[in-house]
């Protein structure tokens, strides 16, 4: 882990789920807390996230994530869907459309998110990642950081509205963190 730094100031409050909105394309959109009891459309919510990720567009990857083949994805899933993780998904009716993780590293937390092709500018990558955000402040959660390819402009201008803010700019990646509280 590098030494990274954060903002003196947190930024504003976020809602956390669960919540519901409409998206661009006119899609009643839910945000909940992963839940590994829960079914939805006949299926745990675990199956459906691994659904998701299968459909993913190979070109959508970044960074060697999300793996690209079934068992791989089951194997990062399982490690990241445990109680010291926050994960949000986002569901369009039975299918999950996009999910966001804040995953503990020393005394911040790494953020990711991914949303499926077939949902991309549509406004749900924004709900997602601030109602994750909104979660990580109900659970007292201080520090976030995350990185992302310096050509993603849409990406890099998302995060930058939301709150981040560049921290180390030396590779091909950014290294952006944002103060939650």
């Amino acid at each position: 882990m590098t030494d990274r730094n954060f903002a003196d100031e947190p930024v504003e409050s976020f809602d956390a789920p669960p919540l519901t909105f409409t998206d661009r394309e006119d899609r009643e959109i839910e945000l909940r807390p992963y839940d590994p009891d829960r079914e939805i459309g006949g299926r745990s919510e675990y199956e459906a996230l691994v659904a998701m990720y299968d459909a993913f567009d190979p070109s959508d990857r970044a960074q060697g994530i999300p793996p690209a083949r079934e068992d791989r994805v089951r194997d990062w899933l399982d490690n990241i869907l445990t109680d010291d993780c926050l994960n949000v998904i986002a569901w369009d009716g039975p299918d999950a459309a996009g999910h966001a993780t804040l995953v503990p590293d020393g005394e911040a937390y790494e953020l990711a998110i991914f949303v499926l092709q077939a949902y991309q500018r549509s406004g749900i990558g924004t709900r997602l990642m601030t109602g994750l955000l909104g979660y990580g402040q109900q659970e007292g959660i201080e520090k976030v950081w995350l990185t992302v390819e310096r050509w993603n402009r849409a990406a890099v201008g998302l995060y930058k509205k939301i709150g981040f803010e560049t921290s180390d700019a030396e590779s091909f990646e950014l290294e952006m963190t944002l103060r939650l509280s």
